[in-house]
């Protein structure tokens, strides 16, 4: 049951006399009732340790001993009659279908599972194959991922808390075959803390490279499921970023990210200058106060402005929004001065789309984000560090909007 040839499709369109939809229906859900008793009898041979026509000596004395009759539901296609093989000893039981099971829920488990490891349409084949020795088609495959469509809607969907103290905002970028062109895809990813302390993925979205435009889209479809407030965003340093939290959540305060900041600095400094000016740059932001940092970077201004003034440029325009974290104590700074939080995340995203080149469509990519988001964010049991502390200030600094949520 692997990508079958021309010649093959035409002898099944003949053989299950296909004429409607349903028809084919029909000949896959034939196609996967003969793939689930393949590996029942492939599990057999196992167990008996000879093939079933093996017409050699045989060093178990078990034998077959005819099949029982069996009818399995499947959410795909409905009732599946099948032929469940037997031993005569009585101690066979298949793997792919347990004794007592009438649903084959735990086959598209398997798959579901399979690809929420990152694992391909063809691994997954090869995974059944090197298994039970047969394949399942990639038709069946796409049918049961193609499941958790409607699961990720209910979930990009769910209605959000009134309040989130802080909200991470950054985008991870895939590639995915357009119109058989191959196209650079952002993920938008927004990352929640909780009034509780506990992270939370509000949501992922699909879209073109990153764009101010697309933000301003997501930072809505946040209000629309009932975000009314945001204390601090955290943001990487796209331009127009600011404009859109403004547009959407005007209170909010915004924290440009420092490690991207630094990273956009070095861009322009040569590699020998590299470690000195990364030195240098280390007193504005490990300052203790805002003061403290402007001196620091006035300094780093007398010593690399002549030949770096775009660094310093770049400090004094986004200052407003990179100083955002001196008014707050040491544990709520080392939490928002930086997207390490998200970024932390992303890496979870990655491991497992490793394998995965290119993705076939927006819609194969969501259904993997998904999958791993649920996969992980399950481990999310543990509160931020220090989180009452944390939420201490929160009141002071912002008193009126956290006390009516409490």
């Amino acid at each position: 049951m692997g990508m079958l040839s021309k010649d093959q499709l035409k002898e099944m369109i003949q053989y299950y006399d296909i004429k409607t939809t349903d028809d084919i229906k029909d000949a896959f859900k034939d196609m996967f009732g003969e793939t689930i008793q393949e590996i029942m009898e492939a599990e057999l041979d196992t167990h008996l340790g000879y093939d079933k026509h093996d017409k050699g000596s045989k060093e178990s004395s078990n034998r077959r001993n005819g099949a029982s009759s069996k009818t399995l539901r499947s959410s795909e296609f409905g009732e599946l009659p099948i032929q469940v093989p037997r031993d005569r000893n009585g101690e066979f039981e298949p793997l792919i279908v347990k004794k007592n099971q009438t649903s084959l829920s735990g086959l598209e488990e398997k798959i579901i599972a399979m690809y929420a490891k990152g694992m391909s349409t063809r691994d997954i084949q090869d995974h059944f194959s090197d298994l039970y020795g047969t394949d399942v088609s990639p038709t069946l495959i796409s049918n049961v991922t193609n499941k958790i469509l409607p699961l990720v809607k209910e979930w990009q969907n769910r209605p959000l808390e009134s309040l989130y103290p802080i909200v991470f905002m950054d985008a991870i970028h895939f590639k995915v075959r357009n119109e058989g062109r191959i196209q650079s895809k952002a993920a938008y990813v927004v990352l929640g803390i909780t009034l509780d302390g506990f992270k939370e993925v509000l949501g992922i979205w699909i879209g073109e490279s990153e764009s101010s435009k697309f933000w301003l889209m997501v930072l809505n479809e946040l209000k629309n499921r009932g975000v009314n407030d945001i204390l601090i965003a955290c943001t990487d340093n796209l331009t127009g970023f600011s404009e859109a939290i403004q547009a959407t959540f005007p209170q909010t305060e915004i924290q440009k990210c420092i490690v991207h900041q630094i990273r956009n600095s070095l861009r322009f400094v040569g590699y020998k200058e590299l470690k000195a000016v990364t030195q240098d740059l280390k007193p504005i932001y490990k300052a203790p106060t805002e003061e403290a940092a402007l001196e620091a970077l006035s300094e780093f201004d007398g010593k690399w402005g002549q030949k770096y003034p775009i660094i310093t440029k770049s400090w004094m325009d986004n200052w407003a929004e990179l100083a955002t974290f001196f008014k707050y104590p040491a544990d709520l700074r080392r939490i928002i001065y930086t997207t390490n939080v998200i970024e932390g995340f992303h890496r979870q995203l990655r491991k497992p789309t490793k394998s995965k080149g290119v993705f076939p469509s927006d819609e194969s990519l969501l259904k993997m984000l998904y999958l791993v988001t649920m996969d992980v964010t399950k481990k999310w049991t543990m509160k931020v560090q220090n989180w009452g502390q944390i939420l201490s200030q929160f009141v002071i600094f912002f008193e009126d909007r956290v006390s009516t949520h409490l």
